[in-house]
Parts: C-alpha cells; sequence; structure tokens
C-alpha cells in the first residue's frame, strides 16, 4: 500500500491534466455469425467486409466464421465504444439474414467437421495463419475455435511513466522502467483477475452439443435435456471447457521480468511434444498439418488471461519485438462477452476495468513464486466453476481467505485510485461504478452468469434459445439505424483498400512456404 499511496499523492499534485487523459484503451471483440436458425454459418467471410488478413479493424479470429473486431487506441473510452457501434453496424448491413451470436460460449454445433477454418488466401503470411489453426484443430479440436470472448488493451502514456521513473528510478531508462512496471501490473492482475470472473463472467452454462463426447463435470439445467452448467458457475469459458492445453499444463510462464517471460515461451516454442509429433508436420499429399511439432507453434498459442505486448513491424515475431523493444502495453484476455449489451461491453465496465488495471500498475507487487503460482490456477478453477457461492474459499499465501472479504479488500483499494480518475475527469462515474459494482459481492444474483441462469429459469427456455433471443434483440438494434453515409463510405474505403493490400502481397510472394517459414522461426534465435 505506501507504494500505491506515494504514487497517488504524486499523481493528485501533477497539475499536467495528460497523464490520466493519456490511459489508452482499445477492444478486440470476437463474434461468431450464425444462421438465422442458430446454427454456424458456413459461408466464407463476406467480400463486403474486406479482406480479413489486411483489414485493419474487421478481420476474423480462429474460424472463418468467428469475426473479430477490432477498434482503433483510443483516450476517449466513448470514442471506443462508439466505433465498436460503427463496426458492427456496418457488418450487420453485410452478412444478409445472419446473426451475431451474444454469447461467448457458441450456437449448437454437430462437431469438429462442422467448424470452418479461417483462409486468409494464399500468400505466405496468409497461409501461416490457416495452417496456425489447423494445427489447434488437431491438438485441442475445433470446438474451442468458436468460443468468443473480449481483449481489452490497456496502457498509459509515456508522461505518466515519466514522472514515476524520475521519482523512483532516475538512472533506469524509461522502456526499461515501462516494461518492469507493466509485469508488475501483469502479476498483480494474474492475483486478482478472479475478481473480474465474478463481476462480469457471463457463460454459467453451455449448449449439450458442445460437451458431446468429453469429459465435463456439468450438471442438467432442471429437467432442460439440451443446457448444462453448474449452479455457481461464472465464466466456463475460463475453464477446461475452454482455451485450457493439458499440454501447457506443464509451461510455467514466469512473469517476474521481461527475460523470463520471454526465456520461458521460447523454449517452448522450441521443444518438441510428443503427441504433437505424432500428429506429424504434413499429411500424404503434402499439405501441413501443423506449424510445427513442438509446444507452441507460436508464441500466442500459450492461453494466457493477460500479455505483454508490443506492435509489431511486418513479419514480426511477437516475441522477438517484445524483447527487442519492450513492453508497450497489456491485452486482458478473461472478459466473456456480455449478452445484455449490444455490444458485449459498456463504458461501466471499461471505467471499473481502467480502474482496476491502474490499481494493479500502481501498486506494490513483489515477484511470483511457484507456490503463488499455483494458488492462481486454483484460484481461477475454483471461480469458474463455484464463483457465486457465498462461502467459497480462495487461496493466498497465508492460506485461505473468502471471497467476500478478499473482494471488499480490492475495492477498497481501488476507491483512491477511482477518486484520483473524478478528480481529473471531474466527475464521479469512477466512484459510483465501484459503488454500484461492489454491490455484486453481497448480492451474486446482479451477476451476468447469475441473470442469465435466472433467464432461463423464468421463461423455461434452453440456453440455447435464451442466447438467441439476445442475439436477435442485438440485430435489430444494429439495422435499426443506418450509419451515417460519411462513416459507411470510410468502412467500404477500409474493405476495398484492405481487398487491394491482399492482392499486392499475394503478388510479390514468391519465396516457397517452407523457406518463409524456415526464416521466420529463426526469428527467435535473438541472443538474450
Amino acid at each position: 500500500m505506501p507504494l500505491l499511496k506515494n504514487r497517488l499523492a504524486q499523481l493528485s499534485a501533477d497539475t499536467e491534466s495528460r497523464l490520466l487523459s493519456g490511459i489508452t484503451r482499445g477492444i478486440e471483440k470476437e463474434s461468431l455469425r450464425v444462421t438465422p436458425e442458430g446454427k454456424l454459418a458456413h459461408t466464407p467471410h463476406p467480400l463486403a467486409l474486406g479482406s480479413a488478413l489486411t483489414h485493419p479493424q474487421i478481420t476474423t479470429d480462429y474460424s472463418e466464421s468467428l469475426l473479430e473486431f477490432i477498434t482503433p487506441p483510443s483516450n476517449n473510452a466513448d470514442d471506443v465504444l462508439q466505433n465498436l457501434e460503427n463496426i458492427h453496424r456496418f457488418t450487420y448491413h453485410h452478412i444478409g439474414d445472419e446473426l451475431l451470436w451474444a454469447n461467448s460460449m457458441p450456437c449448437q454445433l454437430s462437431g469438429d467437421s462442422d467448424i470452418p477454418v479461417g483462409q486468409y488466401g494464399h500468400s505466405n503470411v496468409g497461409q501461416m495463419k490457416s495452417i496456425y489453426r489447423v494445427g489447434l484443430g488437431h491438438r485441442y479440436g475445433r470446438l474451442m475455435q468458436t468460443i468468443a470472448g473480449i481483449h481489452y488493451n490497456f496502457s498509459v502514456p509515456d508522461e505518466l511513466w515519466q514522472l514515476l521513473r524520475d521519482k523512483e528510478s532516475p538512472d533506469q531508462s524509461l522502456q526499461d522502467f515501462k516494461t518492469e512496471n507493466y509485469f508488475s501490473l501483469i502479476r498483480n492482475f494474474r492475483r486478482h483477475f478472479w475478481l473480474l470472473l465474478y463481476l462480469f463472467g457471463a457463460s454459467p452454462s453451455v449448449c449439450r452439443s458442445f460437451v458431446r463426447d468429453r469429459e465435463h463435470q456439468l450438471q442438467p439445467f432442471g429437467k432442460d435435456d439440451h443446457s448444462l452448467h453448474m449452479p455457481n458457475a461464472t465464466s466456463l469459458r475460463m475453464g477446461d471447457l475452454g482455451y485450457q492445453s493439458k499440454a501447457q499444463d506443464q509451461l510455467i510462464v514466469c512473469y517476474n521480468d521481461i527475460r523470463s517471460y520471454v526465456e520461458t515461451l521460447r523454449q517452448a516454442l522450441g521443444k518438441p511434444y510428443p503427441d504433437y509429433e505424432a500428429i506429424g508436420l504434413k499429411d500424404n499429399n503434402g499439405n501441413h498439418l501443423q506449424l510445427s511439432p513442438h509446444l507452441l507453434q507460436i508464441e500466442n498459442e500459450f492461453y494466457s488471461t493477460v500479455r505483454p505486448k508490443r506492435v509489431t513491424h511486418s513479419g514480426e515475431t511477437p516475441l522477438s519485438a517484445l524483447w527487442e523493444r519492450g513492453v508497450e502495453y497489456v491485452e486482458v484476455r478473461c472478459v466473456d462477452l456480455n449478452p445484455f449489451q449490444p455490444l458485449g461491453i459498456d463504458r461501466e465496465q471499461m471505467d471499473f476495468m481502467d480502474t482496476f488495471l491502474l490499481t494493479c500498475l500502481l501498486s506494490q507487487s513483489p515477484p511470483t513464486d511457484n507456490q503463488e503460482y499455483h494458488n492462481i490456477l486454483e484460484n481461477q478453477h475454483r471461480m469458474v466453476y463455484h464463483g457465486r457461492d457465498p462461502e467459497l474459499m480462495l487461496c493466498d499465501n497465508q492460506g485461505e481467505r473468502s471471497v467476500l472479504e478478499w473482494g471488499r479488500t480490492l475495492f477498497k483499494e481501488m476507491t483512491p485510485v477511482a477518486t484520483l480518475l473524478d478528480s481529473h475527469h471531474q466527475s464521479n462515474r469512477y466512484t459510483t461504478t465501484l459503488e454500484k459494482l461492489a454491490k455484486r459481492l453481497d448480492n451474486p444474483e446482479l451477476t451476468p452468469s447469475a441473470r442469465i441462469l435466472k433467464e432461463m429459469t423464468e421463461t423455461g427456455q434452453t440456453y440455447f434459445k435464451v442466447a438467441m433471443n439476445h442475439a436477435k434483440q442485438h440485430r435489430e438494434h444494429f439495422l435499426s439505424t443506418e450509419l451515417p453515409k460519411d462513416i459507411a463510405e470510410q468502412y467500404r474505403e477500409m474493405a476495398a483498400q484492405s481487398l487491394q493490400d491482399q492482392q499486392e502481397i499475394e503478388a510479390v510472394d514468391q519465396q516457397p512456404f517452407d523457406k518463409f517459414l524456415a526464416d521466420y522461426y529463426q526469428q527467435y534465435n535473438f541472443p538474450l
């Protein structure tokens, strides 16, 4: 707490408003395209949306049917939401009668063969993106590739870092100070992200089709044969049904400093894994089955709740960019889509995320040891399956601690940060948000996960039908208003430009793919 108090005092005393105005955030939001009957759409990525390879704001994630919307980074939260609104509206006017699934856990699925892999053209980089996804399918099954979520990108301006650096570590380079402190943020985030699962988790139930032929601990929902759930679950997406991997259980990634982080991931990229070697690199016709037989094909395959990030140059690996130039922002990856919101997220949640992340950044953050590493994983598991149980205990370094007591402590720690943000913005929105969301600790029925189960109970409808209702409501919302002509034209131009950019990449791409891939992997041999 002393570090948080001192840093808040520094920021309060500073008269330069750009320090907190410069907080930058961006959203990456995934949504499945589905048919009017709620089945996975098998149509290709719509041409009117441009190239999934090169469009800066509209692409696909793992499946061809899984759209991903990317807002430009902005220090104005309302602008971020407006951009996301515009992307949704433009998309809805170009996908015919299809809908965007409003929930994180998918619609009715027939199995792996029903799920199309993302296609990005015949350039080397396009082929690499598709083969990576084919490899994921062989490793984990394609069902995982239909789960959707929100990634929340967050950074603070260099002026803020400079103020803290000059006071605390004047002999350290600004980039090294930033990198060190972004890793401090990440360690604190990992200790406390269970609170985000509690407050915002919105996947307590799934369609039975999602776990067909898989081991699970889910229970039937009353007499409903189609839906499975856990009574106090928060975010099944973040449990062992989602992006978890037994192979990666052996991968202990250290966040105590950038060297440890880069070294651990780089080892995984070069470490053969027997089960993946058994898949093979190519089939009998010479088609790639995966990019490599190693524990990770690329660093993005490591499924973490938060990542240190750096914008990369064309063709550059994320890991070498991070090591070369340090951390630029963090990417939060544990946020479910909120089906009660057309955009999947709202301003209130963004204000909370900013307060939470800023508290993680400004607070003391000791190194993580092996015991705490295992505590973090155990807390995630408990919160996913039993988070709304008022008797739930979580693990900390002293033993066990109740969710309610720990949650109240975290809200108390965030309060002075929210007060500072309010003072800066001449509002009371941040403290009001904390007060409102703190009520969810004592009233778990206010959480999105509880509201979904309540809606299923009150309507007597399956998870699928309740989710379908939300998707239809959101479709009406976005189609009820036309985009302003100038904005619609901007998106048409972006789409056209992206298609042209893809053609240009393919026109000059003469290198054999295997040589391209070898050169790409060669980049990981940088000296540490």
